[in-house]
């Protein structure tokens, strides 16, 4: 299986699905999205992979996106992608994504990961 999750650490509900996903003995792709914040484009796969807008992705209690002075219409799935990538705090975490089989999870709870262990 190939496995990547996008993973902040610090995140309680982060650590707990990688523990998930390794006790089921996969060794995922860990990407620390607020190091390595995914482009433009891999947010809008993300997006598409979870059957959501890119606007869906969005953390919205996070003070980088109230706050922001810069935001683009969240209409617009390219222009907020960019704008994620810029303001990687705001995405949603973490994010499974089996691959693969091309699909995705939020891991929020940690436990909807199952469905992508599943085989």
């Amino acid at each position: 299986m190939n496995i990547t999750i996008y993973h902040n650490p610090r995140c309680s509900k982060s650590r707990k699905t990688l523990e998930i996903i390794q006790e089921s003995g996969i060794e995922p792709k860990i990407v620390e999205y607020l190091q390595q914040p995914p482009d433009a484009a891999r947010t809008e796969r993300l997006a598409a992979l979870l059957g959501l807008g890119v606007a869906d992705l969005l953390r919205r209690g996070e003070s980088d996106f109230a706050e922001a002075d810069d935001l683009p219409p969240l209409e617009d799935n390219a222009a907020l992608a960019a704008w994620i990538e810029n303001h990687p705090k705001v995405l949603q975490r973490p994010i499974v994504v089996d691959e693969d089989r091309g699909i995705a999870v939020i891991g929020r709870p940690p436990e909807n990961v199952l469905e992508l262990l599943k085989e």
